[in-house]
């Protein structure tokens, strides 16, 4: 009698072939991958050999650098090192380009490179896909639609709406006043902001700061998604010389990192309000939290006529003093905030001016 074509050890011999042929095949693959990444780490070197960076690992970069709640505090310590822009490796061949250098940082606010979608695309299923996410001639044609409805004429009827969300503020910080302990003003102003957009955006008749008065287990809270804030931007960026590195890295642009660069601010850490004003050394190098070029935040002039008349009429009725026993821990999340909230001591100002004419 003879053998079946499909006897046990026959299958078993076929599969074992079969079963080697891909083991090679999966190593050639494996090894050919390594071979891209090497050369493809090798090219990196070479093109961002003029900005060096501290030591990293082949693999895992600076991963050890990256404590949790310790970004500001690496950025301060690379700055004072590299005062320009340093490579940040984040594993393999990915790397970003930290810059902090006033004039690198105006040269590509100045150019039209889209924004890297790295470190924003968990925001689109939250905010959509607007100004901020938008890139190309369709960002253009939003944002010249909108750009009429925060001009300066327009936005001026606002500030009444804006005064009377802050007075509530105000009045509810009067009712504290007499617990003679510090307040935590964070989640306080985080709802007046709200209540003052709900009325000038959406035309909101109530208010959300009297319909939901702050919880105090809210305060300082720091649940927000993380690490890609501080008042920074990522873009995809070609280097003279080199072919576009967007597919390999990102060129992060470090507001935190400009402003406490002591090559531009001779002792950043020093409260000095007249280095800012026009005319002196620095003026020219400082970015307000709203970026530049083109793509600059398109409710600036709102922002800042909603600060100018917190800050006014707050000072108007309180003097306010720091809390030395909590003071604030700078981390960077969506945007750059303290871990353990904002504590202050209110001074109600004797006789204080009646606010309600002065805006």
């Amino acid at each position: 009698m003879s053998v079946s074509v499909l006897s046990p050890s026959r299958l078993l011999g076929d599969v074992s072939g079969i079963l080697q042929a891909a083991s090679l095949l999966i190593l050639l693959l494996l090894l050919i991958k390594a071979v891209q990444l090497y050369l493809h780490r090798q090219w990196l070197l070479k093109a961002l050999q003029q900005f060096p960076c501290p030591p990293s690992h082949w693999l895992f970069g600076h991963i050890q650098e990256l404590q949790q709640d310790q970004e500001l505090q690496r950025i301060q310590k690379w700055v004072e090192t590299f005062p320009s822009a340093c490579p940040h490796w984040l594993w393999g061949g990915k790397v970003r380009v930290q810059l902090y250098d006033p004039d690198y940082m105006k040269v590509i606010l100045g150019r039209s490179d889209p924004k890297s979608h790295g470190s924003y695309r968990f925001l689109a299923p939250w905010i959509g896909y607007g100004l901020l996410l938008l890139n190309g001639q369709t960002w253009f044609q939003h944002r010249r639609m909108l750009t009429p409805a925060f001009h300066y004429d327009i936005l001026k009827p606002y500030v009444g709406l804006m005064a009377d969300s802050v007075r509530v503020m105000l009045d509810k910080w009067e009712e504290l006043l007499g617990q003679d302990s510090p307040l935590e003003v964070f989640q306080h102003v985080s709802l007046m902001t709200l209540d003052t957009i709900m009325k000038c955006a959406f035309s909101h008749q109530g208010s959300i700061q009297v319909d939901r008065p702050s919880d105090p287990t809210e305060e300082g809270s720091t649940t927000e998604g993380g690490g890609a804030g501080e008042d920074q931007e990522e873009e995809a960026f070609g280097f003279s010389g080199y072919p576009p590195l967007g597919q390999s890295i990102m060129v992060l642009l470090s507001i935190y990192g400009l402003h406490h660069n002591p090559k531009v601010w001779p002792n950043p850490e020093v409260f000095d309000p007249f280095r800012f004003a026009p005319g002196s050394a620095q003026h020219s190098h400082a970015f307000l939290p709203f970026s530049g070029g083109s793509r600059n935040c398109i409710g600036k002039q709102f922002a800042m006529n909603e600060l100018k008349v917190a800050t006014a009429l707050t000072l108007l009725r309180f003097e306010l003093l720091p809390d030395p026993t909590r003071i604030p821990i700078p981390i960077a999340r969506l945007v750059l905030k303290s871990k353990n909230g904002i504590h202050l001591r209110l001074r109600r100002l004797p006789n204080p001016c009646e606010d309600k004419d002065q805006l």
